[in-house]
């Protein structure tokens, strides 16, 4: 088994996923320790780490292996990746809520249960674009808020997209390997209505105390007003033909076609957007640059990582394939749920679901029926686990970086997990008790 075609992945021990380990240190520690270095060179900072493995494995395996897992890397995993977000942070970058709700602690939850129940239909990414700014807007007025975003990340940019293929890559992954468009619903609906019920009501606890203790700053920038106006509308369109693409995608759609429709998409949301409604909307481009050149890198660093994982028992990551199997041959749901779920915190959730799609026999009809277990578990593992760390989802450093150009000061790298760890953890273990076991 090759690496892109460019090189044998049982050859590559674990030392090649220092890069990778070099670029999430990177964005864990910089902002902390460098914040004005990591601020100005991030883009400098992630080239380096993505050279840092491309040059090493062009001298070991050589110039032709490298260009083709940088072309491979490029075209097919990066480009596709970025141009969808784009279509969708752009679309939903369009349509600005005008008025202000006050942000109570009923009307955030109100917000993430909105935004939840869109993820599935429009994806976390533009469900996350369209709602996280009104949500900013409604508790400006307000001390504590960076609680309020990194639930919103939870919810909505995570655990709200586990119902269909169009909700988060994995599982639109899934739809493309032959999983049936309904199956995921009618699989993980009670695991995600539990998810988003406890998180909801963990949450109104936290910001009732909160809201309680502190009330609301003296003058609010953005005013409450009795009622919402949605202008840019006509961005609704957009967004439709993002959801068509992707279905097409199943249907046979040729990729490069598709990838250049939604570059099509992005530009035509651009074009008919009614003057006035993006500047009303704080939109900038700061928070796409940020997440093109830093997955840029992840991708590149990440593909060895995988390249492994894919080896199985030959690769360096054997002792992950052994975990995952039962005495009796059989895949066990708990270990993929887990596994598949943990590293899907770290690496892309996309890749590392085809990976443990692989590992499960990657049958679509046997993983429907009599494997269901397993192929629910690792769906909800590669879904919910996401919301473990800012890189998890690409979302979440989306509303991250949309926070903090709105001057909310957020968690950092570790911060997060400390909020995840705490919150997120025991709730999958019980999920695994009740469902994955």
């Amino acid at each position: 088994m090759s690496l892109a075609g460019g090189g044998p992945s049982a050859a590559l021990s674990a030392w090649w996923g220092l890069p990778f380990a070099g670029v999430l240190l990177s964005i864990a520690l910089l902002p902390l320790l460098a914040p004005l270095v990591w601020h100005r060179h991030f883009g400098k900072i992630s080239l380096g780490w993505a050279l840092a493995f491309v040059l090493p494995y062009a001298w070991a395996f050589g110039p032709g292996a490298a260009a083709q897992v940088f072309t491979h890397t490029l075209l097919d995993e990066f480009i596709p990746f970025i141009a969808l977000l784009c279509a969708l942070f752009t679309a939903a970058g369009g349509i600005h809520v005008r008025g202000n709700l006050h942000g109570s602690p009923r009307t955030n939850v109100t917000l993430m249960a909105v935004g939840a129940a869109l993820a599935s239909v429009m994806g976390t990414t533009g469900a996350s674009m369209l709602l996280i700014r009104p949500l900013i807007r409604a508790n400006d007025n307000r001390r504590h808020v960076a609680h309020v975003v990194v639930f919103f990340i939870f919810t909505v940019s995570n655990a709200g997209g586990a119902l269909t293929p169009l909700g988060d890559p994995p599982l639109f992954l899934g739809f493309l390997r032959g999983v049936d468009f309904f199956w995921t619903v009618r699989h993980l609906m009670a695991p995600t209505l539990f998810l988003l019920g406890a998180l909801l009501a963990i949450f109104y606890a936290i910001d009732c105390y909160w809201y309680g203790r502190e009330g609301v700053l003296p003058r609010d920038p953005t005013p409450d007003t009795p009622g919402l106006k949605l202008e840019g509308i006509v961005n609704v369109l957009p967004l439709a033909a993002v959801v068509a693409l992707v279905l097409a995608s199943g249907l046979g759609l040729p990729p490069l076609l598709r990838d250049g429709l939604l570059v099509a998409v992005t530009l035509l949301s651009l074009a008919i957007t009614p003057k006035g409604v993006r500047q009303a909307n704080q939109f900038s481009w700061a928070p796409m640059q940020e997440v093109a050149k830093l997955f840029a890198a992840i991708f590149l660093t990440m593909a060895p990582v995988l390249a492994m994982l894919k080896a199985g028992e030959q690769g360096a990551f054997a002792a992950v394939a052994r975990t995952v199997t039962g005495p009796d041959g059989q895949p066990q749901p708990w270990a993929y749920f887990w596994f598949a779920g943990l590293l899907s915190s770290f690496l892309d959730n996309a890749p590392t679901y085809l990976v443990f799609f692989n590992l499960a026999g990657g049958d679509p009809a046997a993983l429907m029926t009599t494997l269901a277990p397993t192929l629910a578990a690792l769906s909800a593992g590669s879904v919910f686990m996401g919301a473990n760390t800012y890189i998890g989802n690409a979302p979440n450093f989306m509303v991250k970086a949309i926070a903090e150009d709105r001057g909310i000061r957020m968690p950092g790298f570790f911060g997060y997990m400390a909020w995840s760890g705490a919150l997120l953890l025991p709730l999958f273990l019980l999920m695994t008790f009740i469902w994955f076991r």
